[in-house]
């Protein structure tokens, strides 16, 4: 089974880093301007991905460069769509400069738990990215609400890099073995993806249909860890650059 493999970028990586996991990923969620990001990496991730044919995506976050974006969120829908239109839409226009277009949206940190808690804030993100961006796909939690929610507008995700709870949901950062850390561990959790399941801190088996792959930019040894699923052979399908 192959999966698409997507990477966090342009959150303030060296510039090496973005293009060496560029040259591996299949799908780039590329930050813009809410928890890191400007025009320059923007226009940087943008250009790497056409080189590479790797498919684009905006990783919108909270207004938070502090917190990395990481903090609990609350957040009402109508602010929800100007954060969606302020940070998506100057993705796509420098996108477009460059003759590409976006195939994905997939929230940051607080954002992404927060529409995995509440369902009404879940069912508002999906109908706001189908009224301003219907053609685009949403990057979500497998198994979770989004993921739910939108079953034919979502690609159900998996992580590379990171610790499960029982409930299918991530440990917390602030547990110190939130993050994946040695290459025999990844190589194991793409095993385990191939099955169809994830084995959670406990060692509790859950079921999982993940569409995508997510290695965090910002892991130790993402790149590492991004050879090594692709080595696998259970990553692929590059997208065109437009």
């Amino acid at each position: 089974m192959k999966f698409d493999l997507n990477c966090d970028l342009g959150e303030g990586e060296p510039c090496a880093r973005t293009e060496a996991l560029m040259r591996v990923i299949t799908s780039a969620n590329v930050a813009c301007g809410g928890h890191a990001g400007d025009i320059e990496s923007m226009e940087g991730c943008v250009r790497l991905a056409k080189k590479y044919r790797v498919r684009l995506g905006a990783h919108p976050g909270p207004a938070d460069r502090t917190g990395f974006g990481r903090a609990e969120v609350r957040i009402g829908t109508a602010h929800l769509e100007l954060l969606l239109l302020q940070q998506v839409g100057t993705l796509e226009r420098i996108a477009a400069a460059r003759g590409m277009k976006l195939h994905h949206i997939k929230f940051h940190g607080g954002l992404y738990h927060a529409t995995e808690r509440d369902e009404d804030l879940a069912k508002a993100y999906l109908k706001i990215v189908r009224r301003w961006w219907p053609d685009v796909v949403v990057y979500a939690l497998a198994g979770g609400t989004v993921a739910k929610l939108g079953r034919h507008l979502v690609w159900e995700e998996a992580f590379l890099d990171r610790n499960y709870l029982d409930d299918g949901r991530l440990l917390s950062r602030s547990e110190r073995n939130a993050v994946l850390r040695n290459v025999e561990e990844v190589r194991e959790r793409m095993e385990q993806f191939a099955r169809g399941t994830v084995v959670s801190v406990n060692r509790k088996v859950i079921r999982l249909k993940p569409r995508t792959i997510c290695v965090h930019g910002d892991t130790p040894r993402a790149v590492e860890f991004a050879k090594v699923a692709a080595m696998e052979k259970a990553c692929g399908g590059r997208g065109r650059a437009q």
